[in-house]
């Protein structure tokens, strides 16, 4: 995409319906609570340290800052929606959007523990990275994790990413009371093809396509 066929800056905090093998996106909403409260409850989700889950109590709650940030502009929150049920079975986000730069980050994802495994994530993950570089035409699309998290640091690989760096003592949880290093992975535009090619695979062997 070149610079003169650049979208409006606010396109980026937009959360569009998209749909794909088996795997719906939609815009966030207070309606969502209650199933995502459920997955979260019976996966324990938060109970993880190193992630930030928001737990049943904190759905609400959090669904309402992840649409100030939408309306700030810095986020595009969606629902993961599983089509075979039509229940929510996740979140996931464009966040730290930096349209003068063309860059957004995915992140603040979590999914039930049933889903997992079952090709839900890599659906997602394609459909916010097709709408990225093909639509909003990205130069950079980051994925950032704790250093602890040594499951959601294979995923990110397994996508396709390449890591940039660790940012040491990165951010202060006053929670637990630890500083964060987080690991830093992006993809770029001449990568997404074959990252495309490699998640249409992952999505064939589950059956998804």
């Amino acid at each position: 995409m070149s610079h003169s066929s650049l979208i409006p800056a606010a396109e980026f905090a937009l959360a569009p319906t998209m749909e794909y093998a088996g795997v719906r996106l939609e815009q966030l909403a207070p309606s969502h609570a209650p199933d995502l409260a459920e997955a979260v409850a019976a996966g324990r989700l938060d109970e993880a340290w190193f992630a930030t889950t928001p737990s049943a109590q904190q759905m609400n709650a959090n669904i309402a800052q992840r649409l100030a940030s939408q309306a700030a502009g810095t986020m595009a929150p969606f629902a993961i929606i599983d089509t075979s049920t039509d229940k929510a079975v996740g979140a996931t986000t464009y966040l730290n959007i930096d349209a003068a730069n063309r860059r957004v980050e995915i992140g603040s994802t979590f999914l039930a523990v049933a889903a997992q495994g079952t090709g839900i994530n890599p659906a997602a993950k394609f459909l916010l990275l097709r709408r990225a570089f093909e639509e909003l035409g990205c130069y950079s699309v980051a994925f950032c994790t704790h250093w602890h998290n040594e499951a959601s640091r294979a995923a990110i690989a397994r996508l396709g990413a390449r890591q940039d760096g660790v940012l040491r003592n990165h951010k202060y949880d006053p929670v637990t009371g630890t500083l964060r290093d987080t690991v830093v992975f992006s993809i770029l535009p001449h990568e997404w093809p074959a990252v495309r090619t490699q998640l249409e695979a992952r999505l064939r062997r589950h059956g998804r396509i």
